[in-house]
């Protein structure tokens, strides 16, 4: 009959709502719900079209946060959505999509970092309206009338497949690489280390101020110093192809205001902020939910056929893939270690406008539970740790050939707009977390590249050497090493082992790549 699964309730049900969400946790739920139910909201979060009805659009905000520069010019229909300003999704999983919800994007997916300061992108500079606000639509903060190329940086969308290991080796490598700077006397120096990747030189003047011209692999703002009490931070960011975000959850709260106009409570306070009449959209437990989901998602793998010549060209690929030199910075695998794969929030790293700790209960979880999606990693009895082959080492690193390289990016995200070093552009990047790379596509930060082979045909400066020496390999080496490469694989959801056949069927494939 009509209607009869309709649950029996003394309140008739609410008619006439067109919401992505019906309902939110209060503060305080995380801790009582049980963990599958917490992970099935984040999902529902992560997946929701959002409406007007849930609080979507920000028509007071810039996707920064800030207050539009031209208050008067409130972003309502037609100014609602805008491709480089943003709002520019309807959902988290519309970007996030491929092979499946929580993976990368199409090229029609690109985010435009930074253009997120205009109110709304015009590039009208022939307006005259427009030359009274800088980053209103159409000039920059030192009045330069903005292109496509100069209004922000175009960026792919990555997956989140394996994510909660990335932030937990970021937190320990911090947690290494702080230690060593505590120790540090004045008139001394020390070479940076973790997990054996080397971060260069930190040392300290006789006045105990810090000197950092020889640390390696860090972005400014974990460099910055106040002075001799006033240390470096060396906070690893894993996040952002330029390494520019710490913890999921600081991504999770940048991205909902920026990408959908939703505000969560703990970012922008409490009220309706962004003027849309809809007040707190998300609580703290909703923003831990959504975290939480993107931490357990599961960890890629490797699909290799059971076809001899092409087993013993991946076997091949994988040597030569060390012998020239990519495993230097694409470090096949690093350890966590002591307990470190129980993943906890807050971060203890979090940037101001995110949970501090202290601030809730601590919410924990163990990423090798396998009632989460599977695969998973497991700890390996012989070393007690969690080996985590991600190939990457966490840094940054400039492998093009130079600032006219078309590789650079236009803007520089971690300096302050307006400044010569802000529009002098940025050549650094995180090393790509190679797993989950053949069916992720396009490639580099731009996505440009339809081929793997092309991204590994541009790269240049630190990678200099080992794009030479592949290039030294005949093309039965380079077509190995592709060979190699098109088995790093997200894996359909559920799949009970990380290395499979075609058919996903459990492989037995004797590996040092694959940190076991």
């Amino acid at each position: 009959m009509l209607g009869a699964d309709v649950e029996c309730s003394s309140e008739p049900p609410p008619i006439g709502r067109e919401v992505a969400m019906t309902r939110y946790l209060a503060d305080g739920e995380e801790f009582t719900i049980a963990l599958p139910e917490l992970l099935q909201h984040g999902k529902r979060l992560f997946d929701a079209n959002w409406t007007v009805q849930d609080g979507a659009g920000r028509r007071g905000l810039k996707g920064t946060g800030a207050p539009l520069s031209d208050p008067d010019a409130p972003l309502d229909f037609p100014f609602n959505f805008n491709r480089i300003s943003g709002p520019d999704a309807n959902s988290c999983a519309g970007c996030h999509n491929m092979p499946r919800s929580g993976g990368g994007g199409d090229f029609v997916t690109n985010v435009h970092v930074l253009g997120q300061r205009f109110d709304f992108a015009t590039f009208d500079a022939l307006d005259e309206y427009e030359e009274d606000f800088a980053t209103r639509g159409a000039f920059d903060e030192i009045g330069l009338p903005v292109t496509l190329q100069t209004i922000a940086n175009s960026r792919s969308t990555l997956g989140m497949f394996g994510a909660g290991y990335i932030e937990m080796l970021s937190r320990q490598m911090t947690a290494d690489l702080q230690r060593q700077r505590d120790a540090l006397a004045p008139g001394e120096s020390v070479s940076l280390e973790s997990k054996g990747v080397a971060f260069g030189v930190l040392s300290r003047a006789a006045d105990g101020s810090w000197i950092v011209d020889e640390v390696e692999g860090l972005v400014p703002p974990s460099l910055a110093s106040g002075g001799a009490e006033q240390p470096p931070s060396l906070i690893i960011r894993p996040f952002h192809q330029a390494s520019a975000v710490i913890s999921l959850r600081q991504f999770s709260n940048n991205a909902i205001n920026h990408h959908h106009g939703i505000q969560s409570v703990e970012r922008s306070g409490h009220g309706d902020v962004d003027q849309d009449g809809y007040d707190d959209n998300l609580s703290t437990a909703d923003i831990t939910a959504l975290t939480a989901y993107q931490a357990q998602l599961g960890v890629p793998g490797r699909v290799i056929p059971r076809n001899a010549y092409i087993e013993k060209a991946v076997a091949d690929g994988e040597a030569l893939f060390m012998d020239v030199g990519c495993g230097s910075c694409h470090t096949p695998s690093l350890p966590l270690t002591d307990g470190g794969w129980e993943f906890a929030e807050p971060n203890p790293y979090n940037p101001s406008g995110n949970l501090q700790p202290g601030e809730a209960p601590e919410f924990v979880f163990d990423l090798n539970d396998r009632r989460l999606e599977l695969p998973r990693l497991a700890v390996d009895p012989a070393t007690q740790a969690v080996h985590v082959p991600a190939f990457t080492d966490m840094k940054v690193h400039d492998i093009t050939s130079g600032p006219d390289d078309p590789n650079c990016e236009s803007l520089n995200m971690h300096a302050l707009p307006g400044t010569p070093e802000f529009h002098g552009g940025n050549c650094r990047f995180l090393t790509k977390r190679l797993w989950g790379i053949a069916n992720e596509p396009p490639y580099f930060h731009h996505g440009k590249f339809t081929t793997m082979r092309e991204a590994i045909e541009a790269h240049r400066g630190e990678a200099l050497a080992s794009w030479e020496a592949w290039r030294a390999l005949d093309d039965y080496g380079r077509d190995a090493i592709i060979e190699f490469l098109k088995t790093l694989q997200i894996l359909p959801p559920d799949t009970p082992a990380r290395i499979v056949d075609t058919r996903m069927r459990p492989r037995n494939w004797q590996s040092e790549l694959d940190g076991s």
